[in-house]
């Protein structure tokens, strides 16, 4: 198991942040959008939107998704991420381990090397490729207790205040895939396109400054892990 001493290391605390989420229904990105753009905040786009695709790891008793379901205050989440397409060759992939100090959470990132995400993808050349990218060894041997879990991908619009000091993405068009450690089809998929999550993103400091900016709108604050929800669909 990976120390919580391996991580404080790794990661200063200084780089933990917020994140509230909302889960909407019954709207389109566009109308959900369109109240961002309203808020007196004058929230404008980021970036251009993308695209972006995860490959979730857990133990194999499955610790990562039970913390989270049973709301532990500290708890980790291990993907690999990329943007755009799906399948095919995956350039620039990142591996992220995803932590989480009761309200506020934070990322390690390595980048990896690039692989080839088809029927011949396989966890045993996912941990090649961990060995190969120059990540810390504490962490490749802590990668090989891991199995593959979830595949997702889903479509992000990012905002901004024009101090820069909050961000608000928008997420749709949910999609989920069951991964095996071998011979993936990935033809067992589970979609959510009835829904849009939006989160509002800010560093610690600017913590007193965010129940009024968040109360603008008359969407609920909801508990919400994509992880955790993709598991659920894909195996219950």
């Amino acid at each position: 198991m990976l120390s919580e001493a391996v991580l404080d290391k790794l990661q200063s605390p200084d780089g933990f942040r917020y994140e509230r989420k909302a889960v909407i229904y019954g709207m389109s990105m566009h109308e959900i959008e369109s109240i961002v753009k309203l808020h007196p905040t004058i929230f404008t786009e980021r970036h251009l939107p993308r695209y972006i695709n995860n490959i979730y790891f857990d133990t194999f008793n499955m610790s990562n998704y039970f913390d989270n379901v049973d709301g532990l205050s500290r708890r980790l989440k291990v993907r690999i991420r990329w943007y755009n397409d799906l399948f095919g060759f995956i350039e620039n992939p990142i591996l992220e381990f995803k932590t989480k100090r009761g309200l506020v959470g934070g990322k390690i990132c390595f980048p990896l090397n690039s692989f080839c995400l088809d029927e011949k993808y396989s966890l045993e050349k996912q941990q090649k490729i961990f060995k190969e990218s120059g990540i810390p060894e504490i962490l490749v041997e802590y990668l090989k207790s891991l199995r593959f879990t979830l595949l997702n991908r889903y479509y992000r619009k990012y905002f901004e205040s024009p101090d820069h000091r909050f961000r608000i993405t928008i997420d749709s068009g949910m999609e989920y895939y069951r991964l095996e450690s071998s011979n993936n089809s990935f033809n067992e998929k589970k979609v959510d396109y009835q829904s849009c999550i939006l989160e509002l993103k800010y560093s610690k400091e600017n913590e007193d400054f965010s129940e009024s900016l968040f109360n603008y709108f008359t969407f609920r604050l909801t508990k919400c892990s994509k992880y955790a929800s993709g598991i659920e669909k894909l195996y219950s």
